[in-house]
């Protein structure tokens, strides 16, 4: 599911304070931020946030992505507040029991959504219309000076089902080394990459918001959210001087609707710990200019089905970016990331009847993409994107629309978007998503009668996204 990524403070409408909230970062950042927000917002424009009271801006450049200040909002544990806290201590020179938000840390997310597939699925309507296609309940609050959390709970209209959604617990400190300052922090979380502050790793990658109802190709990397609500994580993280990001975490698995303790009936269940790891180089390169580079990796052996025998054994190792250029008033943004995945597979190729052709394989995928935000209002983005690997009739068998005539996981196309932001709370958009390839071909992809062309799935995809 795509969510917005840091509605951690939750949204709605309030005042600035007089003075601004202050991160516990070095004294030179925070210099910088007070500067910024009242140069900025000392205007009492209306607030994104009962905690923070911070209009949507100032954290986000278009939710759900992160401006500089508020990747360091997540990195603190969302502990920033501007409120006035309910605390409780034995006596003064005791530690701190209790630091109580005043108001219900609440807020509501709803997508309405219409697709129209360019040729449709045999036997269904060309569009669809869907109220909600998600609707989230958010409680994300500061628990205390230094620990915060964001949890979603989350219903979809496809499945007509109600489950958590992403989680991510934080507990944040910080360390000073000689002139240097760290954060240093844990990270509780149910989806790998859910935890990044950037937007070019899985859990917050552009597409932000797609249609849920139409053909997708049949291929991914289990990074890319296999494992999403279905593991329980925790890890530890570092941004040291506020420009050398790192992460080590572990994964174990926690299925959602699964008979426990697990047995037979389970499936895709992680063996042990899956270890998930991630490095990152953030620097302004001018005032207006600024760049992340990095990597992470991901490694899991998967019972497909069971929790006894053999697994099948999944290691991904990504590399991504993001670029963002300030443009007058406005601002170029763009992301890029590639995923390569080694997969071993053992309890396919020798499963009864088998499940692959081949005992190993590979699956990369790629995304390139550049937003242009003239101002706060409006956003125009185009992408191209791509998935190759190793050819397996079995894993990518024949089957009308979402089969593979060839057996290659061969998919790309361009996705292309205009969305407007009436208010910074409130989004319409219109999507369209062209494929040059799907499944493994461009003509009479998937074998089916009379063939389907990979531009028969072509996408328009329109929206209303909006947050209180």
């Amino acid at each position: 599911m795509f969510v917005i990524a840091a509605l951690a403070a939750t949204l709605s409408v309030g005042a600035v304070s007089d003075s601004a909230p202050r991160l516990p970062v070095s004294p030179a950042v925070n210099d910088r931020v007070e500067i910024a927000f009242l140069n900025k917002y000392a205007a009492r424009i209306p607030s994104f946030s009962r905690q923070t009271k911070l209009a949507c801006n100032m954290c986000h450049n278009g939710f759900p992505q992160l401006t500089s200040f508020g990747r360091l909002f997540k990195l603190n544990g969302y502990t920033m507040t501007g409120l006035q806290m309910i605390k409780a201590q034995e006596d003064s020179a005791s530690r701190l029991q209790l630091s109580l938000s005043p108001i219900a840390p609440l807020s509501v997310m709803a997508i309405i959504a219409a697709t129209n597939v360019s040729t449709p699925v045999p036997g269904t309507l060309a569009t669809t219309t869907e109220l909600p296609q998600q609707l989230s309940l958010f409680a994300a609050t500061a628990l205390s000076p230094n620990m915060g959390i964001f949890s979603q709970l989350t219903y979809t209209a496809q499945d007509g089902r109600i489950g958590i959604d992403n989680l991510d617990l934080r507990y944040a400190r910080h360390m000073q080394f000689g002139e240097h300052d760290a954060i240093v922090g844990l990270t509780l979380n149910n989806n790998p990459t859910v935890q990044d502050v950037w937007n070019s790793t899985p859990a917050w990658s552009y597409p932000f918001n797609t249609a849920s109802i139409a053909p997708s190709p049949a291929a991914a990397t289990i990074v890319e959210g296999a494992l999403g609500q279905q593991v329980l994580g925790l890890g530890a993280y570092t941004l040291f001087n506020n420009a050398i990001y790192a992460e080590l975490s572990g994964y174990v698995a926690a299925p959602q609707g699964a008979a426990l303790p697990l047995d037979s009936t389970a499936s895709n269940i992680p063996k042990a710990i899956s270890p998930y790891w991630r490095v990152a180089f953030q620097h302004d390169i001018t005032p207006s200019t600024y760049l992340m580079v990095g990597a992470f990796g991901l490694s899991a052996d998967i019972f497909p089905t069971g929790v006894t025998g053999t697994t099948n054994h999944f290691r991904d190792l990504g590399f991504d970016a993001q670029l963002e250029q300030k443009v007058g008033t406005g601002m170029l943004i763009g992301r890029a990331s590639y995923i390569h995945e080694d997969q071993q597979l053992p309890a396919f190729y020798v499963g009864s009847p088998p499940a692959s052709e081949n005992a190993t394989n590979t699956v990369s995928t790629y995304k390139v993409n550049l937003s242009f935000m003239p101002s706060q209002t409006h956003t125009l983005t185009v992408g191209y994107f791509g998935i190759s690997g190793t050819s397996d009739n079995l894993l990518y068998g024949s089957a009308p629309v979402t089969g593979s005539a060839s057996g290659s996981p061969t998919s790309q196309g361009e996705t292309f978007e205009w969305s407007t932001n009436p208010w910074l709370n409130v989004r319409l958009g219109v999507q369209y998503i062209a494929y040059q390839k799907f499944n493994g071909g461009s003509t009479s992809y998937d074998l089916s009668s009379g063939g389907r062309n990979a531009k028969d799935n072509n996408t328009l995809y329109m929206y209303l996204w909006f947050a209180y």
